[in-house]
């Protein structure tokens, strides 16, 4: 038995435990993967109910994978709940979770008193595993591009496989219907630009270089980051929150129970039109800043639009133009990538698709800067 996520190939489904009833039928029910990999994630949790009330019955059913690390928690939460009874409260169907359980059981025997650990040591013990979990996270998400590749390259070379249907919608949803947000920032980030280097210039008697400011800054660098930005925040969260609420009403379990790839009917239309429409948008955006930037100087400096056109011509140099433009492909393969990665992670709570969709966010905009101060290096090196 697997979960969406694993059967997708993604990261295994996070130990979940819910408990309920009252009285002598209190129950703890467990789901998810408790191994070595993931029950670390749930101590804190199992250390506020073993020491609240006492539990009755500890139900399994649900447990998709288990080894010896996972058994020995659940072995000593039962010693811990019901210590006169514990070797019978465990409701399981699979022989061969029964089996570990009862290997176990002998180490589960030994009373550790759970109380309460020092604040020192907790917060070492949740840097670590915050660290692990990233390293995990991020070995999860080359994987998962490395499996979008291998479907991308299959698409290529049977073209009938792509649903155009569901490219021409997304380019539509991530393109044409980001166009008036990402025009009205890049005029005021342009304008900004323009204003700012002017009177700083006009320290010096240079005000007629903020052309040159404006340039190279919205060309070879502000038009694309803004632009991947508003499409991290925008598509990107909507590409998570999309594929969650699916993942949760496990729609992509019946997709795959019908021998239809989520890979390809899902991550690839959207990561495709993220591809063909980030492009355009950094070219708009170009403009947009440019124009920004004019009316800008024409304001504060009283230079004509005729003349800082003229000015612009002259000065422009098209490799800040080609590099800002080049690197909007990679951005929004990273972007798209992130947002289906994040949204196949859904355990089906409403408070899931909310965390990963602000993760989705998160890291892709800090995975963005991170590509962006790469290629600066890089361009820099080249002297390009």
């Amino acid at each position: 038995m697997h979960s969406a996520a694993d059967s997708a190939g993604l990261m295994p489904a996070p130990p979940r435990v819910l408990l309920s009833g009252s009285g002598q039928e209190r129950t703890l029910a467990f789901a998810g993967e408790w191994t070595v990999l993931t029950v670390g994630a749930m101590e804190q949790t199992l250390r506020k109910m073993a020491v609240s009330d006492d539990i009755y019955y500890f139900d399994i059913r649900e447990v998709t994978r288990l080894d010896t690390a996972g058994a020995l928690v659940l072995q000593r939460m039962a010693f811990y709940c019901c210590k006169e009874d514990w070797e019978s409260a465990f409701v399981v169907d699979d022989p061969h979770h029964l089996d570990l359980l009862e290997k176990v059981a002998s180490s589960a025997r030994v009373d550790v008193p759970i109380g309460k650990a020092s604040p020192w040591l907790s917060f070492l013990n949740q840097l670590g595993q915050e660290i692990v979990d990233e390293f995990r996270m991020a070995e999860q998400l080359l994987g998962f591009f490395g499996h979008y590749l291998v479907t991308l390259f299959s698409t290529l070379l049977r073209p009938g496989r792509l649903r155009i249907t569901s490219l021409i919608f997304h380019m539509q949803q991530v393109g044409l219907a980001a166009v008036p947000i990402v025009s009205l920032l890049s005029f005021l980030i342009g304008a900004v630009v323009a204003y700012m280097g002017a009177v700083q210039l006009a320290t010096f008697g240079a005000q007629i270089f903020v052309i040159n400011l404006v340039e190279i800054t919205i060309l070879r660098e502000m038009a694309v980051l803004l632009t991947s930005i508003v499409v991290a925040g925008r598509s990107g969260s909507s590409f998570t929150a999309q594929i969650g609420a699916m993942v949760a009403n496990e729609e992509v379990a019946a997709m795959r129970s019908m021998g239809l790839e989520p890979m390809a009917l899902l991550v690839l239309p959207r990561v495709l039109a993220l591809t063909l429409m980030l492009p355009a948008l950094v070219f708009l955006s170009d403009i947009m800043g440019i124009l920004g930037g004019g009316v800008a100087v024409w304001l504060s400096m009283g230079l004509s639009p005729e003349t800082f056109a003229a000015r612009m011509q002259e000065t422009i140099n098209l490799n800040n133009f080609w590099v800002g433009l080049s690197k909007a492909p990679f951005f929004a393969v990273t972007i798209g990538i992130v947002g289906c990665f994040q949204g196949f992670q859904v355990t089906g709570s409403a408070e899931s698709v909310g965390r990963l969709t602000t993760h989705s966010v998160v890291q892709s905009i800090f995975l963005v800067i991170v590509l962006d101060a790469v290629f600066a290096i890089f361009f820099s090196a080249l002297r390009f």
